[in-house]
């Protein structure tokens, strides 16, 4: 029997808290605290890992010392390594060891990965102060934010940003990692709002003192197997409960300021950039634009994971016929052509089982990002955006169907699905103003048809 990872047997001592991280999961793992072990003054920034809805990762890492083995899949063969930059993994529902370790004047970024629905948004990508986990956040704080338990990602880290400025600790910045455009700037904008309704002192607080930092995030993460934890074991000889597999491929752009310093990520590969918004658009269009597109056509095609979708030739042309579209107006230092290149490579990784009923899952959320900006830019320039009409066309069938994975607006797809003009009401649910392009929706109609008849 292999023995337990942990810090002793590995001779790797915890580094200082100096970072806390909302959303401890497989993609914070592969990412963000890769990124800082490899950075070259690692040994000065550890990690406070808090979990979102589920304690799990928190109990697994815990008893391995915030340890855990990053398994680097590529086409041929795997590479391991112990990553010991989580210094201290923590149920996200401690809000006392929250406020403790974002209100440490040591403390100087907190990083998210809570994923879209996490943030609690409108369609029109504001903060829903009418969703009732917000609102019930909003009465807690509003009655005493120093002691409030609250259960959103935004709420919680407004109580921990409070009891920063209660405690005098000095400027800090957040850094979001998930794939939304301008993420920074949507999560100013949402503690702002949220501030505003509980103290305007805090909101005042958080002008001079909080700094919203952009980011765009790249690293395929698939969830670990028990095959995984055999492969950590066979790789390390140490028993993990909490490996995580990831391709070779990573990239993470970042802009904005850091009031309090941060570790030196570029050591590690990173890019610190005046203007993200390429970047990011580079990111939503082309990979997950692409991961959406394969999804559900994929789903409807038969397949399970990206690999056997873009080895179908249907998946691959209705996949280069959505990046001809995108690739219009990126500026060539980009090199999307190149970045396309690329990415079917890494999609056609056998060995990377990254599953189609992941990707699809919050429909809604992702392709208003991914795939209808790209729409309406075509749409705009008099262009028939027939590559973006696949990816939404196989997405109404699905919808139609009751096949679509788990949605965080579920109820209003499946309302939708049931109108008298089901293909209308759904691209509704994305983009009001396709809704209303009469020629786009008869094309998306008409693909939606064909593909209806075609179902595995």
């Amino acid at each position: 029997m292999a023995p337990p990872l942990t810090r002793a047997a590995v001779a790797a001592p915890a580094p200082p808290v100096r970072i806390v991280h909302m959303g401890l999961g497989a993609f914070h793992r592969a990412h963000q605290a890769w990124y800082t072990d490899r950075s070259s003054d690692a040994a000065a920034w550890g990690i406070a890992a808090f979990t979102g809805r589920s304690p799990q990762a928190a109990a697994e890492l815990s008893a391995q010392d915030g340890l855990y083995t990053l398994i680097e899949r590529g086409d041929d063969e795997d590479r391991a390594v112990i990553v010991p930059s989580i210094s201290r993994a923590l149920d996200g529902a401690n809000m006392a060891a929250f406020r403790v370790h974002v209100s440490a004047p040591a403390t100087a970024v907190v990083t998210l990965t809570v994923t879209e629905p996490g943030y609690h948004l409108r369609p029109d990508g504001e903060i829903d102060l009418d969703d009732p986990a917000v609102a019930a956040d909003l009465r807690r704080l509003s009655a005493g934010p120093a002691s409030a338990a609250p259960t959103t990602a935004p709420g919680r880290l407004l109580a921990g940003l409070e009891a920063r400025r209660r405690g005098g600790a000095g400027p800090i910045a957040v850094v979001p990692c998930d794939n939304i455009p301008a993420n920074g700037a949507l999560v100013h904008r949402a503690l702002t709002c949220l501030a505003d309704e509980v103290d305007p002192a805090l909101a005042h607080w958080m002008t001079e003192n909080v700094a919203f930092v952009s980011t765009s995030v790249d690293r395929i993460t698939p969830r670990a197997t028990d095959a995984d934890r055999a492969a950590a074991v066979a790789l390390t000889g140490y028993a993990d409960a909490a490996p995580v597999v990831a391709e070779p491929f990573t990239d993470w752009v970042l802009s904005g300021e850091f009031p309090a310093g941060r570790p030196d990520w570029e050591s590690a590969g990173a890019r610190i950039v005046a203007d993200i918004a390429p970047f990011e658009q580079r990111k939503l269009w082309l990979l997950n634009g692409a991961h959406s597109l394969l999804a559900y056509l994929g789903i409807l095609r038969g397949h399970g994971t990206v690999a056997e979708a873009v080895a179908d030739s249907g998946c691959r042309d209705a996949v280069e016929g959505l990046w001809a579209e995108a690739r219009r107006g990126m500026p060539a230092m980009l090199r999307a052509e190149d970045y396309c290149t690329a990415l079917i490579t890494r999609f056609a990784n056998p060995r990377i089982a990254h599953h189609l009923h992941q990707i699809g899952m919050e429909g809604v959320s992702k392709l208003a990002v991914r795939i209808i900006p790209v729409a309406r830019q075509e749409r705009a320039a008099g262009r028939s955006a027939r590559g973006c009409v696949v990816p939404l066309a196989a997405w109404t069938v699905l919808a139609t169907r009751n096949r679509l994975p788990a949605d965080a607006h579920a109820e209003a797809v499946r309302s939708a699905a049931h109108a008298d003009d089901p293909v209308t009401a759904l691209i509704a649910l994305l983009d009001a103003e396709l809704a209303a392009d009469a020629t786009f929706v008869d094309r998306i109609r008409r693909r939606a048809a064909e593909l209806g008849g075609r179902q595995a």
